[in-house]
């Protein structure tokens, strides 16, 4: 499913050079529950960006689903992306203006998608918030809107789930709801990574990878 082999990014600030990771090898086999964990500045969101295809390692490989992704150009990442990979984010990143349903149905339409609205209905039935299509992320609690958003990750059936501090901004409640819903989608089969700093939210998980100064620790 996900296989890294020796990945390096490194960024210019100033005059000098970071390296954010320094040769990460990492393999998550299909239907896998994986967190990777690390302290602020360890690389885990560089690694999730370069696993969502979202930025492109500076030397190493990387493939997704049988497919050498490190070299594709952006049109290709932005097809991977919207074909392959279902993301959710700490701050949600809903649009203000649109309903819930709206918001759901946009990766449907980037891809041109025809029945957009039958699936995003199901993707928030999924997630039981059906009730609640009409409504606009002001018009929804914290817990509402993180479901709205991972409808929108599952509305396209991604091969891989990818979630960022998922429950970083919600009540404990809230969170526990969330993490449920994660646990119910890889009961169904689901692969999903996420990043977080909550060793309790990463206990969930069958795997935690651990980063340190862009390198995991053995």
């Amino acid at each position: 499913m996900i296989e890294l082999i020796d990945i390096k990014k490194s960024y210019r600030m100033g005059s000098s050079m970071v390296d954010a990771l320094k040769g990460i090898s990492l393999i998550v086999k299909k239907g896998e529950y994986a967190a990777i964990m690390g302290p602020s500045g360890s690389g885990k969101s560089t690694l999730m960006n370069i696993i969502g295809c979202l930025d492109r390692p500076t030397s190493g490989s990387y493939t997704l689903s049988g497919v050498r992704v490190d070299a594709m150009t952006e049109d290709e990442l932005a097809r991977i992306r919207n074909t392959h990979i279902g993301f959710v984010f700490q701050t949600f990143n809903l649009l203000s203006r649109h309903t819930a349903l709206e918001n759901v149905e946009l990766p449907l339409l980037y891809a041109g998608v025809t029945d957009t609205q039958g699936r995003a209905m199901a993707a928030l039935e999924a997630v039981l918030l059906g009730a609640r299509a009409g409504h606009k992320p002001n018009e929804l609690s914290g817990g509402e809107r993180q479901r709205v958003a991972i409808a929108r990750a599952l509305v396209s059936n991604p091969s891989i789930i990818l979630a960022d501090e998922p429950t970083g901004n919600l009540d404990s409640v809230s969170g526990a709801e969330i993490l449920k819903i994660f646990d119910d989608l890889h009961a169904k089969g689901s692969t999903i990574v996420l990043v977080t700093h909550d060793s309790d939210v990463a206990g969930r998980t069958q795997r935690t990878i651990t980063i340190r100064d862009g390198a995991i620790a053995v």
